[in-house]
């Protein structure tokens, strides 16, 4: 059968998809008969769940490395025989869709405070099903094999019901509690974040150094002065011996106070002038200090509003802004003598909480009613924390890290872990269980929970099937956010691992390096070049030279070529589809030591590339297969066999044809995972007998070549 004389990606992608999905092989429980080689193979299961993609917008480049990979991994060990299950989802996304929501609605000049609740969830909902429609047709243009009948949602009801049933087995183990606690709140969006969505920006603010009767001490946040409650200085200090334990008289710009002096191991003595105001409502390291020392500091007092403004207890200060306030309150100072000008630094630098996703510098504060988890103290019914629990799982290589340098920097943050807040002040979300409240939970508790939930609500037996897991292939900057968080609730919900092994893909940069952003202008659409250059080109140019846990380069020019690289493959194969008009698939010809040396290299190859992807160095198994094939077969072996094709002979032809056909067979075969498209449509071509009678055989689905 012969091929068109060019390669159109746009002919064939779409057609080839449609393929796939009709056949049902996507369906690991419907996957044809193994072959004698992998017939053991069958006996186990390979099992992916998909990181689901932010249902709130299009795929990105990022979503296109993760896509690539996982199918790469899920088509390989379908070839080798394995009930291969790659399950698909998206995710509703919580806060990070409330973001991107907010944003349309000021487009519309509108704002969500304004919207009635029921209203502004069924619009919200709207909009995550509609952009989770189109997102999943995107996932399909990258060739994702996955099996679209057991697709989830984080909002399906029983997904819902089994982060109830984990929320209802913490209580009763004692890990939840709730409170009244200090929270990193967000003024901007109006919501209260985990430690993980903070960011940490260095910035340079004045540090001011005010009197405190006897003692003088060193701020930056002057405008949480009104909410102090004591002046903490270190026990081994012998500046402050005196004063410990004393109430000291002090001057204020609303009139005089008396502070007690506490000691306490947490103050630095070689900061400003080793003494410190403790704020406990507007600080969390202040907040601490209150916990150890609630007999002598009395209740923390809020000075600032969810708004970022100055409340009444900051008196004639009221409804400033935190910036404003802090330099009318210093001008003040300086004029009463209760601050000296000369002394302050305009060069301090520091390090400052924003959040993640705006920017906002974060207000600690102190809220009601928000629930946290126990990750450092050991349940009722379990003999291990939370946390050491994931720690033992790593230590012990029940989990595996790709690559093996990210388990160090999980211990290490492991080893500083607090309390999780998993309360969220939006409307968008799994609602907490309770009348007394609104909030909804962080959504890294629900898609924490997302390994088990899926497979426990999908078909009868998959739990127990394929669970646990195989890989958990995602970005390294999501570690902590979720990789920890599926290790943790995995274990504590099953008592199994959730995954055996953890890939850690980098983050996509440009020609300079430079992170892709949409406001840098240096973006790649992933569909926008799928329509240019095809699927498999960009899928290859995401792979070569994106070692585990570094960040790829991308450019245009290499997605370009590799556009080239399918035409050359293209090209290739259809010269020898050209050349194999008389052949007859018989028995193995006579051949020569010559072609007895291309098939032992081919053996070799094959060899290489299986145990590259083994050892998931898909990246080096790519660029060896496009060297191959494009200087060894096209360029060697095919001019070489050329002469014999126009022999008169018919066995020295025979054996040509031969050779010219098993190199190419093999070689689409192993370019398969990366290539799907190009290779299945080749492949289609290829006079092979076909084992089955009445049904087509696919690539995807036949056997590995070793």
């Amino acid at each position: 059968m012969e091929l068109p004389s060019t390669y159109d990606p746009k002919l064939v992608e779409n057609k080839i998809y449609q393929l796939w999905e009709k056949s049902g092989f996507f369906n690991p429980d419907n996957l044809p008969l193994p072959t004698k080689k992998q017939a053991k193979e069958r006996k186990k299961t390979f099992t992916i769940i998909m990181p689901p993609p932010n249902a709130n917008g299009s795929l990105h480049i990022g979503h296109a490395v993760f896509v690539t990979l996982q199918d790469i991994m899920v088509r390989y060990h379908r070839m080798k025989g394995k009930k291969a299950l790659w399950l698909p989802g998206a995710d509703h996304a919580g806060f990070e869709t409330q973001v991107v929501f907010d944003k349309k609605l000021e487009k519309e000049g509108r704002s969500r405070f304004q919207i009635p609740k029921d209203q502004l969830y069924q619009e919200m909902m709207e909009f995550t099903l509609n952009n989770k429609k189109i997102m999943e047709e995107q996932l399909k243009k990258l060739g994702a094999s996955c099996d679209w009948s057991r697709e989830k949602f984080t909002l399906d009801p029983k997904i819902i019901e089994i982060v109830y049933k984990t929320f209802e087995k913490m209580k009763n183990d004692g890990l939840l509690y709730k409170g009244k606690r200090i929270v990193n709140w967000c003024v901007k969006h109006q919501t209260s974040l985990s430690d993980l969505e903070i960011k940490h920006e260095e910035k340079q603010d004045p540090l001011y150094f005010i009197k405190y009767g006897p003692i003088e001490l060193a701020t930056v946040r002057l405008e949480t002065k009104f909410g102090d409650t004591a002046v903490a200085v270190n026990p081994k200090d012998k500046r402050y011996q005196q004063y410990i334990g004393k109430e000291i008289e002090i001057e204020t710009l609303l009139g005089p106070a008396k502070l007690k002096v506490i000691a306490d191991d947490f103050v630095d003595m070689e900061f400003g002038t080793g003494a410190v105001k403790v704020t406990p409502y507007h600080d969390p390291d202040d907040f601490e200090i209150w916990q150890r020392h609630k007999t002598e500091i009395p209740e923390p007092k809020q000075v600032i509003d969810k708004f970022g403004r100055l409340n009444e207890g900051a008196g004639l200060y009221q409804g400033l802004k935190i910036r404003e306030a802090r330099l009318k309150i210093a001008e003040d100072m300086a004029q009463k003598g209760l601050l000296d000008p000369l002394k302050t630094d305009n060069s301090y630098k520091h390090d400052v909480a924003v959040c993640y996703k705006c920017g906002s510098i974060i207000e600690p504060m102190i809220l009601d009613n928000q629930w946290f988890v126990k990750m450092t103290e050991k349940p009722k019914t379990k003999n291990l924390s939370l946390r050491d629990a994931a720690v033992k799982a790593v230590k012990e290589k029940q989990i595996k890290f790709i690559p093996q340098r990210f388990e160090k920097i999980f211990f290490n943050w492991m080893k500083n872990l607090r309390d999780w807040n998993i309360s969220r002040q939006i409307p968008w979300g799994i609602k907490i269980p309770g009348k007394d409240t609104n909030d909804v939970f962080d959504t890294w508790f629900s898609s924490g929970q997302w390994p088990f939930a899926t497979l426990m609500t999908t078909k009868n037996g998959d739990f127990k099937k394929f669970y646990p897991t195989s890989v958990m292939e995602t970005a390294w900057d999501i570690l902590f956010f979720w990789v920890a968080r599926m290790i943790i609730l995995g274990l504590y919900v099953t008592d199994k691992i959730p995954f055996q092994y953890v890939y850690l893909h980098g983050l996509v940069r440009d020609k300079d390096r430079q992170k892709m952003s949409k406001s840098k202008g240096n973006a790649i659409d992933p569909l926008g070049v799928i329509d240019v250059y095809g699927a498999d080109a960009l899928r290859m140019a995401l792979i070569v030279g994106n070692t585990p846990g570094n960040d790829p380069i991308i450019c245009e020019e290499k997605i370009r070529g590799y556009r080239n690289f399918a035409n050359k493959i293209w090209n290739a194969s259809r010269f020898v589809l050209m050349n194999l008009e008389d052949y007859k698939p018989v028995k193995k010809p006579q051949l020569n030591s010559a072609d007895k040396k291309i098939l032992k290299d081919l053996g070799k190859l094959t060899r290489e590339i299986t145990g590259l992807m083994d050892s998931f160095k898909f990246y080096r198994a790519a660029e060896k297969l496009y060297h191959y094939f494009w200087h060894n077969f096209a360029d060697k072996i095919i001019e070489a066999q050329k002469t014999k094709l126009k022999s008169r002979g018919k066995s020295e032809r025979r054996s040509s044809q031969y050779i010219l056909l098993k190199v190419l067979e093999t070689n689409i075969r192993l370019l398969h995972p990366f290539m799907p498209f190009i290779t299945e449509e080749i492949y289609q071509k290829l006079p092979i007998k076909n084992k089955f009678k009445n049904k087509k055989e696919f690539l995807m689905t036949k056997e590995w070549p070793i």
